[in-house]
């Protein structure tokens, strides 16, 4: 039986951690920094340890539906998904994943690309 990404790298616990540090980059971004203007972080960085925590297999689950509707309004171009994914892989380079997990989790990011870059223009 294998162990999942989640599980293998401490759980909620471990997740909530890194997306902390991940957000404290992505605030400083002068990309996508402006996204997180008004947001209640504290709220956010919940929810994103969730969507993390489900893409390494944890207990929690999005559906691109769900992902969709939260995305649809903040007009993501690829420019701006492309830095969070940089920051995201620094950030997990950065709490020590083997490559392959960082692979692995970063896959599955940019397989929900569709749903959440809804500006094409950029």
């Amino acid at each position: 039986m294998s162990v999942s990404l989640f599980d293998k790298y401490g759980g909620f616990a471990n997740i909530s951690k890194l997306v902390f540090a991940f957000y404290e980059k992505a605030i400083e971004s002068d990309v996508i920094g402006p996204y997180f203007d008004d947001v209640e972080m504290r709220a956010l960085i919940d929810h994103q340890t969730k969507f993390i925590a489900s893409v390494m297999g944890g207990p929690a689950s999005y559906s691109d539906e769900q992902l969709k509707k939260v995305h649809s309004s903040l007009s993501i171009d690829r420019n701006s998904f492309d830095e969070m994914t940089r920051l995201l892989r620094d950030t997990l380079v950065e709490f020590e994943l083997q490559v392959e997990d960082v692979n692995q989790v970063m896959s599955e990011i940019e397989s929900r690309a569709s749903v959440i870059v809804t500006r094409r223009d950029a």
